[in-house]
């Protein structure tokens, strides 16, 4: 998958994640803010290449701001900004 723009999921309640990807040349890069970063960060991080490596997606700078959402949010939502970021879902 290619990502043509920049795109975002989610929100800032608490339970949910924010997500914001944007076109890279650099490869993959994940920024990761969490109110559990210390706890959890790393699988956050973790889930977030998960979800990227399974559409195949090469180059993209995401950031993600955490407020203790489970992993199935955390994919849910980076699913979303990756479809609405390849122009595939508005």
């Amino acid at each position: 998958m290619i990502i043509k723009s920049k795109a975002v999921s989610g929100t800032m309640e608490s339970n949910d994640i924010f997500v914001e990807i944007e076109p890279s040349q650099k490869g993959i890069e994940v920024e990761v803010q969490s109110i559990v970063f210390n706890q959890f960060g790393k699988q956050i991080e973790d889930t977030v290449k998960d979800v990227l490596n399974s559409f195949d997606v090469d180059n993209a700078l995401v950031r993600v701001n955490d407020r203790g959402a489970v992993d199935c949010t955390i994919r849910a939502r980076v699913e979303t900004a990756l479809k609405r970021a390849a122009n595939e879902v508005k």
